[in-house]
């Protein structure tokens, strides 16, 4: 049923909203702290998520409990080049404002007003790029630049070769999060931080739970819903329109998920004391901030997902336009971050 999917959605992202306020989940504070401090603890949280949703997505896929063939990440027909070049957009964004558009959010919880400007910049961006403005020049790209694949994920692609799509799927799953979970502990300095780990595990458990949430326990044949999970670009677009505009609208599961974290952040900042309200400090912080803001919007808007809707969810599912989409945002942050394009605009601690 639609509505218990929008009541699993606004519990999904209360517990994001925790978990990313406590332990500073973000993936551009992670490659950040990695790259310039060599403090890998944060990313190794990163990939402990991941290797989770991996083995929770696919397991779901497996059994046959959700089709997570019905997602967006899935589909046989994508643009490869529009999918990096916006995750690129989509890196270089998120490290201009010094944060991905779910760290905003949770950000704004806790009083930071600098990112009340940056998720109203990425929605407005995002749905200028989805259906308003730039939507003609984006479809034009696709058009021109898409392809029709006959394997669109890394089992599909290791199934060609004439291994049983079930075998397939096991034997990809775990030997990716195998690695992932090697490379996540094998760091001595993350295995003492019981709260990273932490934070990993319920946050790659979110995962799985938002596949439940709307490919299966939310399911109806009569009034379908899209089979999605975590993800915020679009989601945000979606709020900062029902703001506007609630009663042509009704609630989804991303609505309700983005209501979800800034509420559980709030209650988090304010229980633990952490509550403060903070602003720019020049202009030039505001301009960064939200030239940073539209490149995410408009970037995750053509990637079809942020650092958490393809780095994370998207990945889950081993879809091939989602590694593709995964590799421009890191690629993206590696330019901006080795050129000292981080700028104090959020605080991400």
């Amino acid at each position: 049923m639609p509505s218990l999917s929008v009541s699993l959605g606004f519990a999904i992202g209360l517990t994001f909203g925790v978990v990313g306020l406590v332990s500073g989940f973000c993936l551009m504070s992670s490659l950040r702290d990695w790259w310039t401090a060599n403090d890998g603890r944060k990313v190794r949280s990163f990939a402990l998520a991941l290797a989770i949703a991996i083995l929770g997505t696919q397991f779901l896929a497996g059994s046959g409990l959700v089709d997570i063939a019905k997602s967006l990440y899935l589909q046989p027909s994508f643009s490869a080049p529009v999918m990096f070049a916006g995750g690129l957009l989509f890196g270089i964004g998120m490290v201009l404002s010094n944060g991905c558009a779910s760290r905003a959010l949770v950000l704004l919880g806790k009083g930071n007003l600098r990112s009340l400007v940056v998720i109203t910049v990425i929605g407005i961006a995002a749905q200028m790029t989805l259906k308003g403005l730039l939507a003609p020049a984006r479809l034009a790209f696709i058009q021109w630049s898409q392809t029709t694949a006959s394997a669109v994920s890394l089992p599909d692609l290791l199934a060609t070769l004439g291994i049983d799509e079930a075998a397939a799927r096991i034997a990809v799953a775990l030997i990716v999060s195998g690695a992932l979970l090697i490379f996540a502990f094998s760091d001595r300095q993350f295995r003492r931080t019981p709260v990273q780990i932490v934070a990993g595990i319920l946050v790659g458990l979110l995962v799985p739970a938002g596949w439940i949430a709307t490919g299966w326990l939310g399911a109806d044949e009569f009034n379908p819903i899209p089979v999605t999970s975590l993800t915020f670009v679009s989601p945000l677009a979606d709020s900062v329109q029902y703001v506007m505009l609630s009663t042509g609208m009704t609630l989804n599961f991303g609505i309700a998920v983005v209501a979800g974290v800034l509420t559980g952040s709030l209650l988090t900042a304010v229980l633990t004391g952490r509550f403060q309200l903070e602003g720019y400090t020049s202009p030039n912080h505001m301009v960064s901030s939200i030239s940073g803001a539209a490149l995410m919007g408009i970037g995750g808007a053509m990637a079809y997902g942020c650092s958490i809707g393809q780095g994370l969810t998207g990945v889950s599912t081993l879809a091939i336009p989602s590694l593709v989409a995964a590799a421009g945002i890191l690629a993206g942050a590696a330019v901006a971050i080795r050129r000292g394009a981080v700028v104090p605009v959020l605080a991400t601690r």
